[in-house]
C-alpha cells in the first residue's frame, strides 16, 4: 500500500538584512577599517539626527569628539577581532548632545577590519530606577507636609495677629516693619499650603480617562493665560486607549509641565519663537516591576511635553524631581515634585531629557483594562 508524499511546507519569505536592522529600535552602525560609516539603520538616523545617506558620507570621528569612548571601543574590536561591550557610557555627540548608553561592538563578518556597533540608550532603565527614588521622595514630602501644617501654620497665625495689633498704634516707620512681618508670614503660609497638597494620601479613584481630553483642557487653559503668545503643536495618536487614572490630577500634572515649558521659553534666547509640542503614542513592551512581588505593570501610554526653551542646567538633572529644586528666581521648587508624586500614584514613570532649545518631559502611564472606555 503506497501513500502519497505530502508537499513540504513552504518556507517563509526571507527578510533582507536591511529590513531586519531597520526594524530594531536601537541604533546600529557599521564602520569600515578606515573609520568611515558604511551602514546606518533608521534608529541610528534618529539618534544622530541625520539621514542614512548623510551618515554614510561621514567618518565616525566627525560625529563624536576626539577620544570618545565609541571610537576607543571600535579600535579595540579592530585590534582584538573579538566582540566588546561597555555599559553606562556617557556618549557626547559633536552637536552638543550627551546620551547615556550601553555600547556593543563586534567584527563584521566578511569585511576585513569593519565593525558593527549597537547603541542601547539607558534612559528607560534609569526611569525604572528613579521610579523608586521618586516614590521615596514622595513619602518624605508627605511626612514633612503633615509636620509643617501642624507645627508652622498655627504659630504663623499668632505672629501675624500680633503684628496687626502692634500696627494699630505704631508710627509710620514701625508700620512698615509690621507690614513686612505680615507679608512674610503670608508668604510662608502659601509655601506651607503648597506643601499640604503632598499630604493627601487617599487612594486615587481611578477610572478610564481620555488623555487627549486632558491635554486639550490643559492647552485651553494655557492659551487663555500664561502661554497666550506661545505656539502649540499637537502630535496625537488617535487610536490611543484610555488611561487608568484620575482626570483632575492628570490635568494638574500636565498643566504644571506646560507651565514649566512656558517659563523656560520666557527665559530662553528667543521667547517670541517659543513652541510647545504635546505628543502622545503607544509603546508596547514597557513594563515596571512592583517591589516585593513578581508582578509587572505595563506602561504603554506615552505623553510628551516638549519645548524649545532654555533647557535644564545639567547639574539639576539628577535631582530635578526633588522638592525645593528650581531654576526660577521666584519659584518654590515644588511643582515637579508634585508632578512626580501624582505620576507615581498612578503607577507611572516620568523622565526628563534636556539640552538648549530642546527639553522634553516623557510620562509613561498604564492603560485602562480592555473593555472599559473613557466617559
Amino acid at each position: 500500500m503506497s501513500t502519497l508524499a505530502e508537499d513540504p511546507p513552504t518556507a517563509p519569505a526571507f527578510i533582507a538584512p536591511q529590513a531586519m536592522l531597520d526594524a530594531l529600535s536601537h541604533p546600529v552602525i557599521a564602520v569600515d577599517d578606515a573609520g568611515r560609516i558604511i551602514f546606518a539603520n533608521q534608529s541610528a538616523e534618529q539618534f544622530f539626527g541625520m539621514s542614512a545617506a548623510s551618515l554614510t558620507r561621514q567618518l565616525l570621528s566627525a560625529l563624536v569628539p576626539f577620544a570618545s569612548p565609541l571610537t576607543a571601543l571600535v579600535g579595540t574590536v579592530k585590534r582584538t577581532g573579538a566582540p566588546v561591550n561597555e555599559y553606562d557610557v556617557e556618549l557626547a555627540l559633536v552637536r552638543g548632545q550627551t546620551r547615556q548608553v550601553d555600547v556593543q561592538g563586534a567584527p563584521l563578518a566578511g569585511q576585513a577590519g569593519a565593525t558593527m556597533v549597537m547603541l542601547l540608550e539607558r534612559t528607560m532603565a534609569q526611569k525604572m530606577d528613579r521610579q523608586m527614588t521618586h516614590r521615596g521622595a514622595a513619602r518624605s514630602i508627605t511626612a514633612m507636609a503633615a509636620v509643617l501644617a501642624h507645627e508652622i501654620k498655627n504659630p504663623l497665625a499668632g505672629i501675624r495677629g500680633a503684628a496687626q495689633l502692634i500696627e494699630q498704634n505704631a508710627n509710620a516707620g514701625d508700620k512698615a516693619l509690621t507690614r513686612l512681618i505680615c507679608d512674610e508670614t503670608d508668604r510662608i503660609r502659601k509655601l506651607v499650603d503648597h506643601m499640604e497638597s503632598f499630604g493627601d494620601t487617599r487612594p486615587l479613584a481611578r477610572k478610564p480617562v481620555n488623555i487627549h481630553e486632558v491635554l486639550d483642557h490643559v492647552h485651553s487653559v494655557a492659551r487663555a493665560s500664561f502661554a497666550a503668545r506661545i505656539r502649540f503643536s499637537e502630535i496625537y495618536d488617535p487610536s490611543l486607549p484610555p488611561v487608568l487614572g484620575d482626570k483632575d490630577q492628570l490635568i494638574q500634572v500636565f498643566l504644571n509641565l506646560v507651565r514649566n515649558a512656558a517659563d523656560a521659553i520666557a527665559d530662553g534666547p528667543a521667547p517670541t519663537e517659543g513652541e510647545i509640542i504635546l505628543q502622545t503614542g503607544y509603546r508596547p513592551g514597557v513594563r515596571l516591576s512592583i517591589p516585593g512581588t513578581d508582578a509587572r505593570v505595563g506602561l504603554p501610554l506615552e505623553v510628551i511635553v516638549r519645548d524649545n526653551g532654555a533647557g535644564v542646567p545639567p547639574e539639576l538633572m539628577s535631582c530635578l524631581f526633588d522638592p525645593f529644586v528650581t531654576t526660577k528666581r521666584t519659584g518654590a521648587g515644588l511643582g515637579l515634585a508634585l508632578v512626580a508624586r501624582i505620576v507615581n500614584a498612578h503607577g507611572g514613570v516620568i523622565e526628563c531629557e534636556s539640552q538648549p532649545r530642546r527639553t522634553l518631559f516623557r510620562v509613561l502611564l498604564p492603560m485602562s483594562p480592555p473593555g472599559e472606555v473613557a466617559p
